[in-house]
This record gives C-alpha cells, sequence and structure tokens, in this order.
C-alpha cells in the first residue's frame, strides 16, 4: 500500500513539475511573440526603382527595380531582404580590346542582366508624419547571368557573383500624415560593384556608380 501510494505521489510530482516546464516554455514563447502580437514589431515592405550612371574607367549605365521586405522595429529603424533585376549598359573603349581580341576566349556583350540580393538597413530621421531624411544600406551580392562576358573598359566583366554595396541619402515623404506608414521616397545613392574583370589577365576591380531612385513603402 505504501509503495502504491508512494508511486502515486512521485507520477503526480512527475506531472506537476512537467505542467510547469511546458507552461513556462509556453510562456517564453508568448514572451517572444508578444512585441509582433502588439504591432511594436511591423511588417514593412518597398519597390523601388533607380537609375546609375558609372564612374571612371569602368564606365556602365544601370536601370533596376528591386523590393524589400521586413519590420519595421520602430519609428526610425527598418531591417529586411531583398532583391532587384538591374539591366547594365557598359560602354567599351573605341580601342576596346587595344590589339588583342577578347571575343577569342569568351563571347561578350555591351548589355548585361543582374541580380542582386541583400540585407536592407534603413533609419529615418525626423517625424514620421511628416517630410523627412532616411539614411539607407544595402549590402548583399549581385549575379551577372549572362551566358556571354560583359564588355567594359579594354576588357570584360565575368559571369559571376560581385559584393554590393549601395548607401542612399533621401527624403520621405508620407502619403497621409495620419497614417505615415504609406510613404514615397526620393534618394541619392552611391553604388560599388567589386567585379571580377578580364584585361589580359584576371584582376579584381571596382565599378562605381552614382544614381536615383524612387521607391513606394507601405
Amino acid at each position: 500500500m505504501k509503495s502504491i501510494l508512494l508511486a502515486a505521489a512521485l507520477t503526480g510530482a512527475t506531472a506537476i513539475s512537467a505542467s510547469a516546464q511546458y507552461y513556462s516554455i509556453a510562456n517564453q514563447v508568448a514572451n517572444a511573440l508578444q512585441p509582433a502580437l502588439s504591432g511594436s514589431t511591423r511588417y514593412k515592405g518597398f519597390v523601388e526603382a533607380s537609375y546609375a550612371k558609372g564612374l571612371g574607367s569602368l564606365n556602365a549605365d544601370l536601370v533596376g527595380i528591386s523590393t524589400s521586405q521586413g519590420f519595421a522595429y520602430s519609428t526610425w529603424f527598418y531591417m529586411g531582404a531583398g532583391l532587384g533585376v538591374d539591366l547594365l549598359f557598359s560602354h567599351p573603349d573605341k580601342g576596346w580590346g587595344d590589339g588583342w581580341n577578347p571575343n577569342d576566349y569568351h563571347d561578350s556583350t555591351t548589355t548585361g542582366v543582374m541580380i542582386p540580393l541583400f540585407t536592407d538597413f534603413r533609419f529615418n530621421i525626423g517625424n514620421p508624419s511628416t517630410a523627412a531624411f532616411f539614411i539607407d544600406l544595402k549590402v548583399g551580392c549581385s549575379f551577372l547571368v549572362n551566358t556571354d562576358y560583359l564588355r567594359i573598359s579594354q576588357g570584360y566583366l565575368t559571369n559571376s557573383e560581385y559584393f554590393y554595396l549601395r548607401p542612399t541619402l533621401g527624403v520621405r515623404i508620407p502619403m497621409n500624415p495620419q497614417n505615415p506608414k504609406q510613404a514615397v521616397n526620393i534618394g541619392v545613392s552611391y553604388q560599388l560593384l567589386a567585379t571580377n574583370y578580364w584585361y589580359l589577365n584576371s584582376g579584381n576591380k571596382p565599378l562605381n556608380m552614382l544614381g536615383v531612385n524612387l521607391s513606394y513603402e507601405w
């Protein structure tokens, strides 16, 4: 009889302990989800059109569209991830090849398609209900998806992945001061692509660009 009572007591204690552990886990999950459920962590999305002009010896123009999806962790800070499609138009030198023919090694073209993948950080400066400044930073990689290489300067760019960096300074204009979540953004950007450039031999050269962009956020 004592053994039965002891076993029942141990079973009850184990059940109470397990119940307490489940309650603790559920409580921790609820605490973790509470910011999102309360709306303090808010979903945001952006769609953006951009144009950039190449600077320096590697001269190319870029027209692109991209989207970024993530969360506004406060009225002044957003973090998300995104991707885009960029059309790159290169401008080879008149003496492209300079006495050698890169097409002896690879077929090439002056128009390329690039796919950037990036993490997006945005900082709003000022009152979100009125026109205010913002700073945006996109960091990631971009892929030249052409089967042909891209003629540029005296050589060409290979179809591989490139480091991608694009800081932007601009103005955020809310569409409705009573509901400032939706806004139009106008910005000026610097863009860096760390490219794999071939001219007689391989080497890494930066493709520097300066441009403007227009985006809508919701």
